[in-house]
């Protein structure tokens, strides 16, 4: 009490908050129910009780074990790639000499990381089409035109370099703040000691970042289930369902445009549970492996 009497500021400014996720997040809970009914929106949450069988019937789908698989796959990659090439790129603009320089190349990197995925998709259709300029500079090496969007094979690739490529900037500033924590007097002595640019980035700099890069891992993990339903809807058609239909566009096609209420509540209920799981042990891993604590 005499904690809370001396931060009353600080819970204060959080009310608003609170109440806003009991509101839109705690309440609408009570929605659940509509993944263990044969949901009928003319009963109401009185439709007829079934159970388990919506989740027996999902499981029992081809296709949905399907997503399950490029979900995992997209977000996976996704989540490797958005760390090594944040990592990467700090440490080469870390060696810029020019302050200038450095900052006109933050910022350029970092403007996608502001437009949505709404704009970022038509910007990628034509870019990405078969007269596109990816595929204009192709041609000036003999590679024919390559469907980026199309072609089931290439196209969950696609999602995974788009996507790397729009939200490295915002990771590459967080490494570049990192760097600038590590003390000068390191690199003094290594030089002193003959030794390379290199080994300095390999026995000074990588050890030292390596906190901040477990601790950006572990807190990504349980966003593991979310591969992008923004960038892969606007970005997706059904020719390459099989290999970029993730859990969450699977879930939209079933609840809202095929009506299929209940089935979509329970595939939703599943996904939630999981990625429940998965931040705990994020949470977990990230007190033991980098010493972050929430709570």
């Amino acid at each position: 009490m005499k904690k809370l009497k001396r931060q009353w500021q600080y819970h204060l400014m959080l009310l608003p908050g609170v109440i806003l996720i009991f509101i839109f997040a705690y309440i609408p809970l009570y929605g659940v129910i509509i993944a263990f009914e044969d949901y009928n929106p003319a009963l109401g949450f009185s439709s007829p009780w079934v159970g388990l069988k919506n989740f027996e019937y999902i499981f029992s789908q081809p296709a949905f074990l399907r997503t399950i698989w490029n979900t995992f796959f997209i977000a996976v990659a996704k989540l490797i790639g958005g760390i090594v090439v944040p990592v990467i790129f700090a440490l080469l603009l870390n060696e810029l000499v020019s302050n200038r320089l450095k900052r006109i190349f933050q910022t350029l990197i970092y403007i996608p990381n502001f437009l949505s995925w709404v704009i970022m998709a038509g910007v990628l259709i034509d870019i990405l089409s078969n007269t596109g300029v990816i595929n204009q500079f192709l041609g000036i090496f003999g590679v024919g035109p390559v469907n980026f969007l199309g072609n089931a094979s290439i196209f969950p690739w696609t999602m995974i370099v788009t996507d790397i490529w729009k939200g490295f900037g915002f990771g590459t500033v967080v490494y570049l703040a990192a760097l600038t924590s590590i003390d000068p007097g390191l690199y003094e002595s290594a030089i002193l000691d003959g030794a390379t640019r290199w080994q300095q980035i390999r026995y000074i700099t990588l050890p030292l970042l390596m906190p901040t890069i477990i601790l950006m891992l572990v807190l990504a993990l349980g966003n593991v289930l979310n591969a992008g339903f923004d960038q892969i809807y606007n970005l997706y058609s059904p020719i390459v369902y099989q290999t970029g239909d993730i859990i969450d566009t699977y879930v939209y096609r079933l609840g809202i445009e095929q009506a299929q209420y209940s089935v979509g509540a329970a595939i939703g209920l599943f996904k939630s549970a999981v990625s429940a799981v998965l931040v705990l042990t994020s949470y977990i891993l990230a007190d033991k492996c980098a010493g972050y604590k929430i709570f």
